[in-house]
């Protein structure tokens, strides 16, 4: 029997919160600052973590936010330049380690404007992709993911943004108490990855945070924009 759309019609909600979160403005090329909710694409990557399967691709609908909107001035050590590929490679066919990154050398203290004691819920859905097999369907994947959300299961660690800044999960309670009414202009705000084009193509949407919820739109909505 054939799937009608092949997409999931129910949805799942998680609960997810910690003690910092940073989702970084990709404008800010040296200070780190955070947008001030989560973005759809860091919303996709916390529920990869949780069930990622060939077979199925994650759509952020909506992102609650339950916690006022807290924030924090820290300084964190990174480093100066990142691995590069074509050594790796290099490395690879010659049969020997490849040159790594020596942390010592390359460490720089950069200034950082995070979020502090978040919580967030996420509700989203996704479809089957062509990679799915014959025995794949979405009661199947939704049993799944719920199981694993109950009992705290997952391929990685989720995170807020940034990996050191660690993502709690747990099923969302019978009822949440979001952040005060109101509509706030969140201005654009990062949408997700084109992978379709090479390189990948950033997209963005107008954000707007609406009585504590955050309406997502479609990746091929007008919304959604390069």
């Amino acid at each position: 029997m054939t799937k009608p759309d092949r997409e999931s019609r129910w949805g799942v909600a998680i609960h997810v919160w910690g003690d910092y979160a940073c989702f970084t403005r990709p404008e800010m090329k040296v200070e780190r600052v955070s947008y001030d909710v989560p973005t759809p694409s860091a919303a996709r990557g916390i529920l990869e973590s949780i069930l990622w399967k060939p077979a199925i691709e994650w759509r952020v609908r909506r992102i609650e936010v339950l916690r006022p909107i807290r924030w924090a001035s820290v300084r964190r050590n990174e480093v100066g330049e990142v691995g590069s590929l074509s050594l790796a490679r290099q490395a690879m066919r010659r049969g020997r380690l490849p040159k790594g990154i020596t942390v010592e050398d390359s460490r720089q203290q950069r200034a950082a404007l995070v979020l502090r004691d978040v919580a967030y819920i996420i509700r989203a859905d996704f479809r089957l992709t062509a990679r799915a097999g014959p025995d794949d369907n979405v009661g199947k994947f939704l049993d799944m993911f719920r199981r694993r959300v109950a009992r705290g299961q997952c391929h990685r660690r989720p995170y807020l943004g940034t990996r050191e800044f660690a993502a709690y999960f747990g099923p969302p309670a019978a009822e949440v108490s979001r952040i005060a009414s109101g509509d706030q202009d969140l201005g654009w705000m990062f949408f997700d990855f084109d992978y379709s084009t090479t390189p990948p193509t950033d997209r963005f949407f107008r954000a707007r945070l609406v009585d504590g919820c955050i309406e997502v739109p479609d990746a091929a909505s007008m919304m959604v924009r390069t």
